[in-house]
């Protein structure tokens, strides 16, 4: 385990962050007047869990529950699908239209995707509603049962590279090759795709927010690339401004954030192969990485085992959930209470963001 204060929360950015480019983003409300169109789109659930802040000795904590999230099983549910729908409502107008149109909307383009699971059934998902096709890469190291899923909702798997970052190049090159649209959830330069995916989870965060009647006094979010982070965390400082400690958990196998934050400037993180695979990412998104510059208070690692016990203490709460979906929470629970200000007052806000899945 390791804690690294945010060093630039409140101050300036080193130059080689605060040089990427991008548009920061913290208005939910593009994306909800998308979603608000679509059947399938209901509100997750907000829980608080009394018994479980008892036990953590803090006075209250509220577990947004993404396990559900549009029937695909994940929060990013939210993002490749809204960028998908965003696409076809510009060519459908801003009227709902009918259903056969909807379906044939974008007929004739192909997405790709490099996924560590949930991403690419986002992307597949999307594409099938708007008559889109799907090519979707995964990385040796992702199980078979995730290639399954991806097939279930139409799309084309293709399996290369030993690590997430071998697919990404893999599945850039085939786009590139073939003129398909690449749709990612990470930034790099040339390419800022994945602020729109970004942006779709400001829908979970925006639902959050609505849900409180008292601001929380920290939020412990989990980060891969850092989107679901870098998005929760832009909302939490537009509603409630500086009050919230932000603090960001990553595995030890794969701290892109937290030794770019260390450097200041992004790295790429080289380590083993994480057990919490979609967290498993060695590089970090360029937009994500700046955003949390600005808004994090910390950066926190954590081993696969320290995850793997801590969440143990979820499923008799009716909250099972994988390492991956976990992490936020085994944050919490194994933080120094001193260096993290907690305390028995401390309202606490976690992600669930993914159901029990194999890693």
């Amino acid at each position: 385990m390791r804690l690294l204060p945010n060093p630039y929360r409140g101050a300036a950015l080193p130059e080689a962050i605060a040089a990427i480019c991008g548009q920061a983003l913290s208005d939910p409300a593009p994306v909800t007047a998308l979603l608000d169109r679509c059947p399938a789109h209901a509100p997750t659930p907000l829980l608080e869990v009394p018994a479980l802040a008892a036990t953590l000795g803090i006075g209250a904590i509220h577990i947004k529950d993404e396990r559900d999230r549009m029937g695909l099983g994940s929060f990013k549910a939210l993002g490749a699908a809204h960028v998908i729908a965003r696409d076809a409502a510009l060519l459908l107008g801003p009227s709902p239209d009918a259903p056969e149109r909807t379906a044939a909307a974008l007929r004739g383009r192909t997405y790709v995707a490099a996924s560590a699971g949930n991403h690419g059934l986002s992307v597949a998902a999307g594409a099938r509603v708007f008559g889109a096709r799907a090519v979707i890469y995964l990385a040796k190291t992702v199980p078979a049962a995730f290639a399954d899923r991806l097939k279930g909702y139409g799309a084309e798997v293709v399996v290369e590279g030993a690590e997430y970052e071998a697919s990404m190049a893999a599945a850039a090159a085939r786009a590139e090759a073939e003129g398909w649209t690449l749709l990612s959830d990470s930034t790099w330069p040339g390419y800022d795709g994945g602020q729109a995916v970004m942006q779709g989870y400001l829908a979970m965060a925006a639902e959050v927010a609505a849900g409180l009647e008292t601001p929380p006094t920290h939020l412990f979010l989990q980060a891969g690339v850092g989107g679901l982070a870098a998005a929760c965390a832009a909302h939490a400082r537009r509603v409630w401004g500086d009050a919230p400690r932000i603090i960001v958990v990553e595995p030890t196998a794969a701290p892109a954030l937290q030794k770019s934050i260390r450097a200041g400037a992004p790295v790429v993180a080289h380590g083993p192969v994480s057990r919490m695979g979609r967290l498993d990412c060695k590089e970090p998104s360029l937009m994500a990485l700046k955003t949390l510059a600005r808004n994090a208070d910390a950066f926190l690692t954590l081993d696969d085992a320290e995850v793997e016990t801590a969440i143990e203490a979820l499923p008799p709460h009716g909250l099972a959930t994988s390492p991956s979906g976990g992490a936020g929470f085994a944050g919490l629970a194994l933080i120094d209470r001193k260096a993290a200000g907690l305390s028995a007052t401390s309202r606490v806000v976690i992600y669930l963001s993914e159901g029990a899945v194999d890693a």
